[in-house]
């Protein structure tokens, strides 16, 4: 196998995706634990009032027990959808139980759009960020979209705290980020 800093940001994301599918049961049942725990006693998730969260996809991390216990927590939840008329950025919209699910263009489940669910970004607590590889410095290459990027270009200004969530094999030695790329303040894993 060719190592991975010599690979092309396309390269890796293709790369990390089959580390990431190729995880044994075992083993994405124990990390998934550990982080649902590291959420559970996290000061900035118990702080929040609305925590958006993606819907997993491609053998990502499986969120659906991290959302069943936000409600349980009455957070209010908030999955992103892309924008119907600005392709290029999202929107965040309130799901709750008996929301209606749809596929987007790239197959993965979001919301109907309700205009009266959605949430200004802006507005967000947490929001929970799904990525492909991360490095040591919290740089992360997402699907190549750049969604999340652009949205949280400016979370500092609206004391909005991002959070990568990960598996270890997702970890690589080193991004080599572009000036538009975010840093995360913190990426969890098992």
């Amino acid at each position: 196998m060719q190592k991975l800093s010599s690979l092309t940001t396309s390269q890796i994301r293709t790369q990390v995706r089959t580390f990431r599918r190729e995880l044994s049961h075992q083993q994405r049942i124990q990390e998934q634990q550990i982080i649902y725990q590291k959420i559970a006693q996290h000061s900035a998730v118990s702080a929040a009032n609305n925590i958006a969260i993606f819907l997993s996809f491609d053998g990502e991390l499986e969120t659906k027990p991290i959302i069943e216990y936000l409600w349980q927590q009455q957070k209010s939840v908030f999955i992103p959808i892309i924008h119907p008329f600005n392709k290029k950025y999202l929107l965040f919209v309130r799901y709750q139980a008996t929301t209606q699910l749809t596929r987007n263009k790239f197959g993965i489940l979001q919301p109907k759009l309700n205009i009266a669910d959605v949430i200004p970004h802006h507005k967000l607590d947490v929001i929970f960020t799904p990525l492909v590889a991360f490095d040591e410095r919290n740089y992360r290459i997402g699907m190549g979209g750049g969604y999340y990027d652009r949205m949280l270009a400016d979370y500092q200004k609206h004391n909005i705290y991002p959070i990568g969530l990960a598996f270890n094999c997702q970890k690589i030695p080193h991004i080599t980020n572009q000036p538009w790329d975010v840093q995360l303040p913190e990426i969890i894993t098992g």
